[in-house]
């Protein structure tokens, strides 16, 4: 599903990790019902009572299910053993105590959601009608969130394995998304590709896979250059249908707030869509086969992928058949969005303070980051992401100097709070060997506790002898393998991965298992934007991941 509020240790996370082994699930019962807490959100407080009420007492799920208003494993099987409840079943974070709330507050004390338009701003679009943009503002403001603040939270939570070495970071979708994309047809294909992806790497990796999708609200783009010029017209750069549009004429270049409300109206509309497709039998493990694309049987490793869905099948009749696991537990993933928090009108427009604690969020979408170009210490965009209770993502390319880097940290992360910072580093295959060790070393030497996420995409861009954007697969594996290999020889781990990618067969990165060549790109060349990767580029990756042959 999108999200679960609560789970014991969630099962539907941490069971596929072992489902080569069944067996594995009895070996480990008080890890597997561990209660895990990671506020101290009302909510889940009452949620937790309830579990415990649930495997002391036996409460029916329909109980459970009225009382809380979320889905949880099943009760555990009669023949189980009920495991002894103690107060280290209950995990509160720091977060939760006296000292970390008094830190929040006094970082929050001279912050608010437009404090950040008292700094310079970079890659901000102008608009010519400050009447309109006020009233598109206040009406997005008074618009319901698209997250809350407790599914932010579960991430965070979930983030901070990650970046321990329990979990691992998939994040994919659009270089940028298009209003045009917001069809049900290219949200399956997205999400179908994510859920393959992770089935590859939870298989390889044996540990869950957090899926994080680049959608519902990658709608803007920061350029290079304010303005483009065509011949003897020159026009505003195009920075994203939330900002202006693709086509070269005066109207269509035009800044309009308008469609501030359009991209909000389309990422609900994605938003729900995911929602209804993950809580409703989309992504079953019991027909994983569903989750094929069209395309799939071209794929260079096809048989590979479907002898380990075969092999998945077979461990969950198992499971069936001695009663471990419940239909809602295997037909159920969380699905997390995320977006650059780039124009920031928008993104204040959507930070709300929590109800149930003293803190801002973006409710906008979970997983936001700072891009490259918008990272200065001085500026807006840092200002804006120094208050909002949100994980963050910040965007590491070979600009970047290590002092720059920890006053960032200490700036973003005071309180070094696990799965607050996601490190997502972008070099390049020709620079990482210079960049990354210097880095990694730098951040080792604090007390943050960060996750390193690669971003093999936007280091490797490339123009062919025809102009036409495009990037090399072999490049994007490269900066694969030696980001791995790199993290091992300081004692570090990469964490996570940030891909460019999309369910449809398109012709616009180079190589892979499909050979597509410079001239292959003017078939299907779609993107309005960055090249992303196709399927079988994006399966191989995958693979590549999951095997160790990195």
């Amino acid at each position: 599903m999108v999200y679960a509020a609560v789970v014991p240790n969630s099962f539907a996370v941490s069971l596929p990790s072992r489902i080569h082994d069944a067996f594995a699930i009895w070996s480990e019962p008080d890890t597997f019902w561990e209660c895990r807490v990671h506020s101290c959100d009302f909510r889940w407080a009452i949620s937790v009572l309830f579990r415990f009420a649930t495997v002391v007492l036996g409460f029916s799920r329909a109980k459970r299910d009225i009382a809380i208003g979320d889905s949880w494993p099943s009760p555990m099987p009669n023949s189980m053993p009920v495991p002894e409840i103690s107060s280290r079943d209950v995990r509160l974070p720091e977060l939760c105590s006296i000292e970390s709330f008094k830190r929040n507050n006094l970082n929050q004390s001279n912050w608010d959601p437009s404090s950040w338009t008292k700094k310079s701003v970079l890659q901000q679009p102008t608009y010519d009608d400050s009447a309109l943009l006020d009233s598109v503002l206040q009406k997005l403001g008074d618009q319901p969130p698209l997250v809350t603040n407790w599914e932010i939270e579960r991430l965070k939570g979930q983030l901070a394995d990650a970046a321990s070495g329990k979990a691992f970071l998939l994040q994919g979708g659009d270089c940028c998304e298009s209003f045009d994309d917001c069809r049900s047809d290219r949200i399956e294909a997205k999400l179908k590709l994510l859920l393959q992806m992770s089935l590859v790497m939870i298989h390889g990796l044996q540990k869950p896979v957090i899926r994080v999708g680049r959608i519902a609200g990658q709608y803007a783009k920061p350029r290079s250059s304010d303005d483009e010029t065509r011949g003897e017209l020159t026009l505003p750069s195009y920075r994203g249908d939330i900002v202006n549009s693709l086509e070269f004429d005066p109207e269509s270049r035009r800044n309009r707030p308008k469609l501030m409300l359009q991209a909000y109206a389309n990422s609900v509309a994605s938003l729900n869509y995911l929602r209804a497709l993950t809580e409703g039998g989309f992504a079953d493990l019991h027909h994983p086969d569903l989750w094929e694309l069209d395309f799939v049987s071209r794929s260079s490793r096809a048989d590979e992928y479907h002898q380990m869905v075969q092999g998945i099948d077979r461990s969950l009749r198992f499971l069936d058949s001695i009663g471990a696991a419940s239909d809602d537990d295997l037909s159920r993933v969380d699905f997390y969005t995320s977006h650059e928090a780039l124009l920031l009108p928008y993104e204040q427009a959507l930070t709300r303070r929590a109800i149930s604690r003293d803190r801002y969020y973006n409710l906008g979408t979970h997983f936001p980051w700072i891009g490259d170009r918008t990272r200065q210490i001085d500026g807006g965009h840092v200002e804006y992401f120094r208050g909002i209770g949100n994980p963050i993502g910040i965007k590491v390319g070979p600009s970047m100097q290590t002092g720059e880097l920890i006053e960032l940290l200490d700036l973003l992360d005071p309180d070094h709070e696990p799965g607050r910072i996601t490190l997502i580093c972008r070099f390049g295959a020709d620079k990482i060997n210079d960049s990354l060790p210097g880095i990694i070393q730098a951040v080792a030497a604090t007390d943050h506790t960060v996750l390193w996420s690669v971003d093999p995409m936007h280091g490797n861009t490339v123009k062919t002898d025809a102009g036409i954007k495009t990037r090399h697969f072999d490049q994007i594996l490269d900066e694969l393998r030696r980001s791995f290999a790199i993290h091992a020889d300081h004692g570090s781990h990469v964490g996570g991965v940030h891909l460019e990618l999309t369910g449809s067969n398109v012709t616009e990165c180079v190589g892979g298992a499909g050979g597509l060549s410079a001239t292959d790109l003017s078939r299907a060349y779609e993107t309005n934007v960055d090249p992303r990767l196709n399927y079988e580029q994006a399966m191989e990756i995958a693979f590549s991941i999951a095997d160790g042959n990195l």
